[in-house]
């Protein structure tokens, strides 16, 4: 890239989330102009304080930067503050840390201006325990990043999906109006950049120990990463789990027929008649869930391909369909046992398979009444007098 280095009209803005980073934040802003300057590229350095008490401010000002104040605690706050505030065209995204060598940050500008929209650090080639955490090395980096990739349309294809060095071209992050304040918000912003789909690529960089204390809590970030997926990707939440649960249940539904004795576990013997029924209910209950949110949801509704109309019918033709062999399996049972035939050694899995139908199909009834009724309170609120 050929650019004046005039910080006046910045094409870069590189974004600092900043809280009590005193030992390092004016070595990252030194390097951040370092890295711009390698690159030939002008630019801006913003570091957004987020309630540093150590001075962190004063040291960044002094380094060159432009300091600006977030009150809303949270990496992702500080982050979409900095977006907020940038000026450039291109903003990049690292920590004040000194953990990412931002005098390198011309490989990420190379692969915005070769056409990508959003691109990805990895930090994953050569890490190790002083760098990273064993835990989150093997598990909470690739659990994360293989659920995004597996939610997403477009798949997003990427190894390292907690990285937060990042390039982007402003406009079209901007666009995707993030939301998020914590940590989950690295995963929002990749989520929603391939639901929309932005060009996303990846680029192996190193990654150093960082300088100071870590804020990161891994539990409490954990799971604002799960509530995030939940919310923007409900598979995880509603299909996933009831399709395991629904698999599980027709498993346990099998095994009860032709073992009707029970299932022989070391030294005991258990009989899944009544906790595999248990399992189609829930099955039921979590994959009309997943429907009704594809066609009701105010996040997921206008991508639905299927109709309003065609939706309810399918709820409450399967729903019919799983009760009246439910109840049809229970009238056999009920004709044996008052005729005085003799017992079937498999009665008690049938009679559990004809009552998890049963209560199936009347979940799936039951929940094409309920999308109605959201139907019709939606087009009465639409019609209603202001």
């Amino acid at each position: 890239m050929d650019h004046d280095l005039d910080r006046e009209n910045p094409v870069v803005s590189i974004l600092l989330p900043c809280l009590d980073e005193a030992e390092s934040v004016a070595d990252t802003v030194s390097e951040a102009f370092a890295g711009l300057s390698n690159a030939g590229v002008s630019g801006e350095v913003i570091v957004v304080d987020n309630g540093s008490h150590d001075g962190s401010p004063e040291l960044a000002r002094d380094a060159g930067a432009r300091v600006v104040h977030e009150s809303v605690p949270g990496y992702g706050a500080a982050l979409r503050r900095g977006i907020a505030e940038a000026n450039g065209q291109i903003g990049v995204m690292a920590d004040a840390d000194l953990t990412y060598d931002l005098s390198n940050v011309e490989v990420l500008l190379a692969q915005i201006e070769a056409g990508s929209d959003l691109v990805i650090a990895s930090r994953l080639e050569g890490v190790n325990r002083g760098t990273m955490p064993l835990a989150h090395r093997l598990i909470g980096t690739p659990v994360i990043s293989f659920v995004l990739r597996r939610v997403t349309r477009s798949g997003v294809r990427v190894r390292d999906s907690q990285s937060g060095y990042r390039a982007f071209r402003l406009a079209r992050i901007r666009d995707l109006q993030l939301q998020t304040s914590g940590m989950e918000f690295a995963s929002e912003m990749l989520l929603r950049a391939g639901e929309s789909g932005c060009s996303i690529a990846e680029v192996r960089l190193p990654y150093r120990a960082r300088v100071g204390e870590s804020k990161l809590n891994p539990v409490a970030d954990g799971v604002r990463h799960l509530k995030l997926l939940a919310l923007l990707a409900p598979r995880i939440a509603l299909l996933w789990p009831g399709t395991a649960a629904g698999v599980l249940g027709l498993i346990l539904t099998m095994a009860s027929l032709f073992q009707p004795d029970g299932l022989t576990l070391g030294e005991a013997r258990w009989q899944p008649v009544f906790f595999a029924p248990i399992l189609l209910v829930v099955a039921s209950l979590l994959v009309v869930s997943y429907l009704i949110m594809g066609v009701a949801s105010p996040l997921l509704g206008e991508s639905r391909v299927t109709s309003p109309r065609v939706m309810r019918f399918r709820l409450a033709n399967i729903g019919a369909a799983l009760m009246t062999t439910g109840v049809a399996l229970n009238g056999v049972l009920f004709v044996r046992w008052i005729s005085g035939a003799d017992a079937w050694s498999r009665s008690l899995a049938l009679a559990g398979m004809a009552q998890g139908l049963t209560l199936s199909g009347a979940v799936w009834v039951m929940s094409a009444f309920l999308y109605w009724l959201l139907q019709r309170q939606s087009e009465y609120r639409a019609h209603a007098p202001q």
